[in-house]
């Protein structure tokens, strides 16, 4: 054999085993590598069991029920205003029904009901056991009403009425209930406002780690431990623990700006509807806290400076009925440090004028109060809002003088009415208060005509057609309890409601009230700037543009409408834990630049707003 033919032959040699050795690699890359990547590639594995921890059973806890419409019985004649309503509730879970008058104990059987307008701090519980695994309950409760009837002649006797009905399905997998109460739907959470009361109750499972987040939703949405109690746990270090981001639909593995976030809009963002939801605090409906304090009487003729409970009643249901849940602490259990119902230093005058608010807001209003409530005094006289510090309109006093003067004219309006002295003080110290909120709720003089009674123009009796008690003119008419709809038309009507802007009660007024101020006053109104920035965001106007169209006009402040304002991250290397968009909402037709937080998000890839949501997480499992 030559030379080139021994070449030919290692050559063809060399080639076979080329080719022999790319065929095995493909064997295998195909057999063995393609095959173990295919097996490395992560299983979703759902756990359906309800409860293996813990035995199943249900908690229905009702925390308090208001009878409806006290503002019409303190307007009304006679003294219906002087009575208290009695009533019970009946809780029915998969059939056990539960009546809260029948009271057992022992051998014996009581009749409890309740006698008040508003069972604040009265709670209940009842529980029942659940069948191991099983996925939904029934819970309906019904309030009943027992009231007088005429049986004959001269005889009365009672009779009970159902009032009220909530039918609910609670899921044990999710935690949520649906029903005549859903989560995040007009009214609140937990929440039921009815035709004859409102009801604040709560519902939840046993649960092993007593965190009350469901089992199916620890191992399955959030991935977190369902041995490990997470109501404290804070694992995105955003200030809100783990339990509390859950319960209203926030990721609690993502940071999020609850020091700024406050989606309705009312002033107390999210880091303190947190503080507060002992009180029942609902972060997506909007609440007016109030702390009450009474100036101590100045001698024995000297009446008790005290703000009534028909007067919180009233007002309470006045907001209301405007789906406005507003609280007033005159000494509710477990406040901190000088809580509401402090007896506070006589003063035989006291105005917005004399600075003496001062030792009162730092000596009476608890410091981390201060932002979340506003603090009412009880005074000797005097009827104002006013700032303590800065030039934030926090405070409000109402005087408790009512002039006999003031008290005929009530009395002749009311056609004779027997009782209406007593009647007339306690409904006029209301319409004063309702006014004063008023104020503290963005109804300013320098903001509405009208307000106060002051067309710095003309002067005009024309705003008597204003019906509202923000209108002097109108404010102690004995059959008006309430601000404007709007209703009466033009000339010189407003529909106050869409007006209200809540958060008024933290910002820097337009003006600041020198003492002795008086109209007209417009060269010291200072409206502010038009516009507004966030740091390390630029307004995107097609994002707006974007998400109002997605909003389809629903206001998260209904029946207000609002605009909508989306700020786009700029630098996503700068800061990496921010969310890329941030949504501002702002009531439309207030005089005032301010702008609320209402939810963060990212873009998807066809450059779409996506905002967290937990129910579509539990959906797509669910599939």
């Amino acid at each position: 054999m030559n030379k080139n033919s021994k070449q030919r032959v290692t050559v063809g040699i060399a080639l076979i085993v080329v080719v022999l050795l790319v065929a095995s690699g493909v064997f295998v890359y195909y057999n063995y590598y393609k095959k173990e990547t295919k097996e490395e590639t992560p299983v979703t594995v759902i756990d359906n069991r309800i409860s293996p921890l813990e035995n199943q059973g249900l908690v229905l806890e009702v925390l308090r029920i208001r009878h409806r419409g006290y503002d019409k019985e303190l307007m009304s004649k006679g003294s219906a205003w002087k009575s208290k309503p009695s009533f019970y509730f009946i809780a029915e879970i998969d059939g056990l029904a539960f009546k809260s008058k029948d009271v057992g104990q022992l051998k014996w059987m009581h009749e409890i009901l309740f006698n008040t307008w508003d069972t604040m701090f009265m709670e209940n519980k009842i529980v029942k056991d659940a069948d191991e695994e099983q996925t939904t309950s029934t819970v309906k409760l019904t309030i009943v009403e027992r009231v007088q009837v005429k049986s004959g002649l001269f005889k009365k006797t009672t009779q009970d009425i159902e009032k009220d009905s909530i039918s609910l399905l609670y899921d044990y997998r999710t935690g949520r209930w649906y029903g005549d109460d859903n989560f995040k739907d007009y009214d609140g959470y937990g929440y039921y406002l009815g035709n004859t009361f409102d009801i604040w109750f709560n519902i939840y499972q046993m649960d092993y780690d007593q965190d009350y987040i469901p089992y199916w939703i620890e191992v399955n949405v959030l991935h977190t431990d369902p041995t490990v109690n997470d109501a404290n746990l804070d694992p995105d270090d955003d200030g809100i623990p783990t339990a509390w981001e859950w319960r209203w639909g926030y990721d609690p593995f993502k940071w999020d700006d609850h020091e700024h976030l406050d989606p309705d809009v009312d002033g107390i963002e999210n880091i303190e509807e947190y503080k507060i939801s002992k009180w029942l605090s609902d972060p997506f409906i909007q609440d007016i806290y109030i702390e009450v304090d009474y100036m101590e009487r100045g001698g024995l003729f000297d009446p008790p400076h005290i703000i009534f409970e028909s007067t919180q009643q009233a007002i309470t249901e006045v907001y209301a009925r405007h789906n406005i849940q507003i609280f007033f602490d005159e000494g509710w259990p477990d406040t901190p440090k000088n809580g509401g119902g402090d007896i506070l230093p006589h003063s035989v005058a006291f105005s917005k004028d004399s600075g003496g608010l001062l030792q009162l807001y730092k000596h009476y209003f608890p410091d981390e109060r201060k932002g979340i409530f506003r603090y009412l005094i009880g005074s000797h006289g005097g009827n104002f809002v006013q700032s303590a510090v800065f030039n934030v309109y926090d405070v409000i006093c109402v005087g408790y003088i009512i002039t006999p003067k003031q008290r005929i004219t009530q009395w002749f309006a009311s056609h004779g009415d027997i009782g209406i002295w007593e009647r007339c003080q306690e409904l006029m110290v209301t319409q004063t208060t309702l006014h004063e909120i008023g104020h503290s709720v963005g109804f300013l003089p320098w903001r509405f005509e009208g307000v106060d009674y002051k067309n710095f123009k003309t002067g005009k009796a024309a705003w008597g057609n204003y019906r509202s008690v923000m209108n002097y003119l109108n404010a102690y008419d004995p059959t008006l309890l309430d601000y404007s709809d709007g209703s009466n038309g033009p000339s010189y009507d407003q529909n106050d409601w869409v007006h209200l802007f809540l958060p008024q009660f933290e910002y820097s007024d337009a003006l600041v009230d020198e003492p002795f101020l008086g109209p007209p006053f417009f060269d010291k109104i200072v409206w502010g700037e038009t516009e507004f920035g966030v740091t390390g965001y630029t307004y995107d106007e097609n994002l707006s543009n974007q998400f109002e169209k997605t909003m389809r006009g629903v206001s998260p402040i209904s029946p207000t409408p609002v605009n909508w304002s989306v700020f786009r991250l700029v630098d996503k290397d700068k800061y990496p834990n921010y969310s890329e968009i941030k949504i501002f909402v702002q009531p439309k037709d207030v005089q005032y630049i301010a702008w609320s937080l209402y939810a963060e998000g990212n873009l998807d890839s066809n450059g779409k707003i996506q905002i967290y949501s937990q129910q579509d997480i539990i959906n797509n499992i669910m599939r």
